[in-house]
């Protein structure tokens, strides 16, 4: 394991371990919706922490360059957060939105719902409610926009000028992303740990897409010649 993967496995070991400290992949009863439900939260939660450290990279933050051995290294750990994180957004929406393709197939059978449970609920838990339907639509688009664009951040000849465009266009839609995450994620998780450390993952990934978009990401610091951010 070398410098480069051994924060990404740490951050991803870490996350899940959070995660199963919280909820579990074996539900009872064990069902493919019971698990896709437990899947869809897991595969979230890692996604948008990975995504997450990958916007903080993306600011090049002065205290963790010299740490990371320099801007270098740093880059090359911005793209593999990226890439894996997207990957976990993939299986994500692969579990959210190909269950709902197999039902409208005919492929699968939702359970039916049971009757309302008549609690009344807190007015943030009854907003948060309320919004999961616009979280569900806009997170969808901004997932489809965040794979477009990632992919041609990858590719080494688009001109320099359409690769920075790219890093703004993703901040926005990793904004989106952090929107989607608060409404939709298991409300019990921010009681625990694994909430604790997403919710400082999602606010510095926040602050880190502000400053992308306002153009005062690593202001004091040129990048190297050749250098760019995801293909370094």
């Amino acid at each position: 394991m070398n410098r480069s993967t051994l924060p990404i496995w740490s951050l991803l070991l870490a996350l899940s371990a959070l995660w199963l400290l919280a909820d579990t992949l074996l539900p009872a009863p064990f069902t493919y919706f019971s698990f896709r439900a437990a899947f869809v939260q897991y595969t979230g939660t890692i996604g948008m922490g990975l995504m997450s450290a990958a916007m903080l990279l993306a600011a090049r933050p002065r205290w963790l360059v010299r740490p990371l051995g320099g801007l270098g290294p740093l880059y090359r750990l911005h793209k593999w957060l990226g890439i894996v994180g997207m990957g976990f957004a993939i299986l994500h929406w692969w579990w959210a939105q190909g269950t709902k393709w197999m039902v409208g197939w005919g492929w699968l059978s939702r359970p039916a719902k049971g009757p309302p449970s008549g609690e009344t609920l807190p007015l943030l838990a009854q907003w948060l409610r309320g919004q999961r339907g616009l979280a569900e639509s806009v997170g969808e688009w901004a997932f489809y926009a965040a794979v477009l664009l990632t992919v041609l951040a990858l590719i080494r000849s688009i001109p320099a000028r359409w690769f920075r465009k790219t890093h703004h266009w993703l901040a926005v839609a990793y904004l989106v992303l952090v929107y989607h995450t608060l409404v939709l994620v298991k409300p019990g998780y921010w009681s625990q740990p694994v909430g604790w450390v997403l919710a400082a993952l999602l606010v510095a990934g926040t602050a880190s897409a502000v400053l992308l978009l306002a153009g005062r990401a690593g202001r004091a610091r040129a990048l190297p010649a050749g250098s760019r951010a995801l293909t370094a």
